[in-house]
């Protein structure tokens, strides 16, 4: 038997975790449009493993480019797989990099896999009376576990060995291979039992116990199933073969062979300074004993920090009114301080406050729990006494707070009575301003990727699924250091990103003069809520079904046969077998598809795909809106409530959910009955004030075009304009049809459109779509310089930006894949454009907001956001003042070249006033 005190070998198997890391973690990329979010998963589970395994022996292993035994085994083997993504790829030499200056062997060797020479080197270990530690996520793994091999999820942070196989799979370890030959594997495309679920592999393997004996009483399964089985008995050897994971495979080198060296910092230092690590930057650079030393116990793990190399943690708990009193006097005197709250519930209308979290420095935080309700919960103080206690300083606007998303803090706090003001900083959006596109910006991510943490996930102390537990049913040992966590990582992460957002561009005055000042007029926008007809809505509801009836009805006579509309499969074998459509694109797996955008291709020349889209497009309006949006009406207000997100959007823009009024159609008669639900007050009207052709002022006022910006001073119909130019007539002389070509080249061109997708709108050859792409050009040749300067500007510098400093970074402006290209640089000329008119309506709404609050608050209130429109409810007797100043104030929002152009409509309800 191995000694307890020699330590097991730990072999990790690097190309398992690669892939999940990809797919686990937020899209991370550098400042230059380098993708990271695999390196940094892969490197921090091995720092993890450092720490967790101290004088062991760790050896990486990948696997090598191209086929392995297995392929000359079975020439079908892994034909499934997808190739690996390109910005995935580009990953693997960095990792490889890091991992070789960090001292660890790194094992890559051809014509095998990498479970192979793991396996190989794990029998060499346990022959040898050394205990070995398999750190994977690969299922297939557990063929190896034994008393002597244990499996290690480092992503998880789970635990395998002989008893834990047999409760997740149902077998023994030395069943494992035979469970997988039955199962078979669509990935690596190992034939298997077809239909054999891996209930059913279990149940065979605990009545016969292996595969040949499976085959042998073959004959004795009943039904289909048994039939499947029977079927498969010739290959089911070979799905068995190509499972096992080798053990003898012949290798040049043995365990002993495989010697740590030392960590090179240098080297490590560079790399991690091109990659931009910047929690090991500061480790390395500090001189850190855990960052020169790869074996050393304290090392960084995926859940230390910068700071806590050097602070201790000190989370408390307070449930009583001294330690309380003392933190508030803290509280009081502190210049910033990080506030969260923990609530029943993520939908702000219903939820409640069950604890509030602060902290005032780094490593030091406090929760004060006061809803805990479980069973046998100690005892806390009451609710009321703390939130009167905090209300003082809540809503102190001098008092400064951050938060990570504070507005939902700010809408649950107001479910109290309490107006949380002094919102002076917050995480979510110092990252999303930093770059939108680099990260998910929730805590744990933005922990992950500024602080090298790995935080306490909700899931792992709530559960999961419809088991999960509110927060008021979590034991308070498990629930005290999440809430406290959440305070301390945000105020750690502030100061991170804070002079991150100085130092870049002009992103500080993005931050403090748009974004952040716009936290509180969202949060009263979505208090306020707006009122709906349910009963319309029902009408529309019904009046849809019947429509999509007649669609149906229609399809089934169009095709000549019933099928479900709503199937790829049968709509596969009537499009393509049946009635011998050509075929626009395939799927992964070599089908022909059924997209909506194929669809959308072959209903230019066919009725049938005409038919289903439309089917399609008014069953989504029904199950979003008509249906659901009764459903949404809150039982406090009776009105609905939509949350809108910040930090979602590459561009800038806002969305919103719950509902999604972004998405509603805005051309369609079934789009203009949804808005005709939403209505006004007794006694109200609703205003709504959009901004006329903003992103084709901003290419005007960006591209300095002499054309486009004497059309727009001219206040000229610019569609009129274009066509007169285009089409070579006097304005008076431009007919509705060339006004509407005129209009789909305005737009199309700002959103990259080709001249095939042109010749598709209007129905023209695409000789004749780029012909008139080609005179707008010569016509209006400010745009086009435009235009090659911006997609030079973003291949050099990786972003764009808009008129006020937002940047848009784009990852695949420089990728090897022409589409990808193509398709970031399509986005490098309109995202100026969107992005500078989503910052325009945003300092809009602050202007508007701020003028009603001082002015007018009892004539009108902003109460929704969509796109380049502003939705207001105004008393009936204010509407000449409400509307003038309303014009006037979303005018002056900013100062373009051309004029910003506003028109205000009133109706009782949306419809009447858009």
């Amino acid at each position: 038997m191995t000694s307890k005190n020699t330590p097991p070998v730990v072999l990790v198997d690097g190309s398992s975790y690669l892939f999940r890391a990809y797919h686990a973690l937020p899209p991370l990329m550098t400042s230059k449009s380098q993708p990271t979010g695999a390196i940094k998963g892969v490197i921090s589970m091995l720092r993890k493993l450092e720490q967790d395994y101290p004088g062991s022996k760790m050896v990486v292993v990948f696997d090598a480019k191209g086929k392995t035994f297995r392929h000359d085994m079975y020439e079908d083997y892994k034909a499934n797989r997808p190739p690996m993504p390109e910005d995935l790829g580009v990953q693997i030499p960095p990792i490889h990099q890091i991992v070789k200056a960090m001292g660890l062997p790194l094992l890559i060797v051809e014509g095998v896999e990498a479970d192979d020479v793991i396996g190989t080197l794990a029998h060499e270990a346990t022959s040898k009376g050394i205990d070995v530690v398999i750190s994977t996520g690969d299922k297939d793994m557990a063929q190896l576990v034994s008393d002597h091999v244990t499996l290690i999820n480092t992503m998880t942070d789970t635990r395998m060995d002989r008893d834990g196989v047999v409760e997740k799979f149902g077998v023994k370890p030395e069943q494992i291979i035979d469970y997988l030959a039955l199962v078979g594997d669509k990935v690596d495309n190992i034939p298997g039992v077809n239909k054999c679920g891996p209930k059913t592999a279990v149940k065979w393997l605990q009545t016969w116990s292996s595969l040949s004996e499976v085959i042998e009483h073959a004959d004795e399964v009943k039904g289909k199933i048994g039939e499947y089985l029977r079927e498969a008995a010739e290959t089911l050897p070979l799905s068995y073969d190509l499972a096992t994971i080798r053990t003898d495979v012949e290798l040049d080198f043995g365990l002993e062979d495989l010697q740590l060296r030392e960590q090179n910092d240098e080297e490590l230092l560079d790399l991690f300074r091109e990659y931009e690590f910047r929690s090991w930057i500061n480790e390395l650079e500090s001189g850190s004993e855990n960052a020169t030393d790869p074996q050393a116990t304290g090392a960084e793990t995926s859940s230390d920090t910068p700071e806590q190399t050097s602070t201790k943690k000190n989370y408390s708990v307070i449930t009583d009114k001294e330690t309380l009193a003392k933190w508030l006097e803290r509280l009081k005197k502190a210049t910033l301080f990080a506030f969260d709250t923990e609530t029943t519930s993520l939908r702000y209308m219903d939820a409640e406050v069950v604890g509030v979290s602060f902290a005032i420095e780094p490593g030091e935080a406090a929760y004060v729990p006061f809803g805990h309700d479980y069973m046998g919960a100690p005892e806390q103080l009451e609710r009321d006494y703390v939130l009167e206690q905090l209300r003082p300083i809540l809503e102190d606007p001098k008092q400064a707070k951050v938060g990570q998303n504070l507005k939902y803090d700010m809408n649950v706090l107001a479910n109290h009575g309490i107006q949380l003001q002094g919102i002076a900083e917050d995480t979510m959006l110092e990252s999303y301003v930093l770059n939108s596109v680099a990260s998910r910006h929730n805590m744990d991510a933005l922990a992950l990727e500024y602080l090298g943490e790995q935080t306490i996930s909700f899931e792992s102390i709530a559960g999961k699924g419809a088991k999960q537990l509110t927060f008021n049913q979590i034991d308070l040992e498990q629930a005290g250091p999440y809430a406290a966590e959440d305070a301390d990582v945000t105020l750690r992460l502030h100061q991170v990103l804070r002079p991150r957002l100085a130092e870049t561009g002009r992103l500080k005055d993005v931050y403090e003069k748009i974004d952040l000042p716009l936290v509180p007029v969202l949060s009263r926008m979505e208090q306020r809520g707006a009122m709906i007809s349910a009963s319309t809505l029902r009408r529309h509801s019904q009046e849809l079904a019947e429509r999509m009836a007649e669609l149906e009805k229609e399809a089934h006579e169009e095709a000549g046969e019933v099928f479900n509309l709503g199937s790829p499969k049968q709509l596969q074998t009537i499009f393509y077998e049946k009635m011998g459509l050509p075929v626009v694109k395939k799927t992964p797996k070599g089908a022909p598809s059924t997209a909506e955008p194929v669809l959308q291709e072959l209903a230019h020349d066919h009725r049938l795909p005409h038919l289903i889209l439309e089917h399609r497009s008014l069953s989504k309006l029904k199950s979003t809106y008509t249906d659901t949006l009764p459903e949404l009406i809150h039982h406090r207000t009776g009105r609905i409530h939509t949350s809108y997100h910040q930090a979602v959007t590459a561009t800038g823009r806002l969305s919103s959910s719950e509902p999604n009024l972004q998405n509603i159609p805005i051309r369609s008669e079934q789009g203009r009955r949804i808005r005709q639900a939403f209505i006004a007050p007794e006694g109200y009207k609703l205003v709504a004030a959009d901004y006329s052709q903003i992103e084709l002022r901003i290419m005007a006022h960006l591209s300095g075009d002499k054309g486009l910006l004497t059309a727009f001073e001219k206040g000229e119909d610019i569609h009129k304009a274009t066509a007169a130019e285009v089409f070579g007539v006097g304005v008076d002389g431009v007919s509705s049809d060339q006004r509407r070509s005129a209009k789909a080249i305005n737009f199309g061109l700002i959103y990259g459109m080709s001249a095939f997708g042109l010749s598709r709108q209007l129905d023209v050859g695409r000789n004749q779509a780029q012909e008139y792409i080609d005179r707008y050009f010569e016509r209006y040749p400010g745009v086009l310089k435009y235009m090659d300067n911006i997609r030079k500007q973003a291949h050099d510098d990786g972003y764009v930006e808009t008129l006020f400093g937002r940047r848009l970074y784009l990852p695949e402006i420089n990728a090897r894949n022409k589409q990808l290209q193509q398709g970031a640089e399509r986005t490098a000329i309109n995202a100026p454009m969107q992005g500078s008119a989503a910052d325009i309506i945003k300092l809009a709404m602050m202007s508007v907001e701020d003028w009603l609050i001082n002015n007018h608050a009892d004539d009108a209130r902003m109460i929704m956001q969509v796109h380049d429109e502003l939705i207001l409810e105004v008393k009936e007797n204010a509407l000449d003042t409400i509307c003038k100043g309303l014009e006037s104030r979303m005018s002056a929002a900013a100062s373009l070249d051309v004029p910003l152009l506003v028109e205000a409509g009133v109706g009782n309800n949306w419809d009447e006033a858009h």
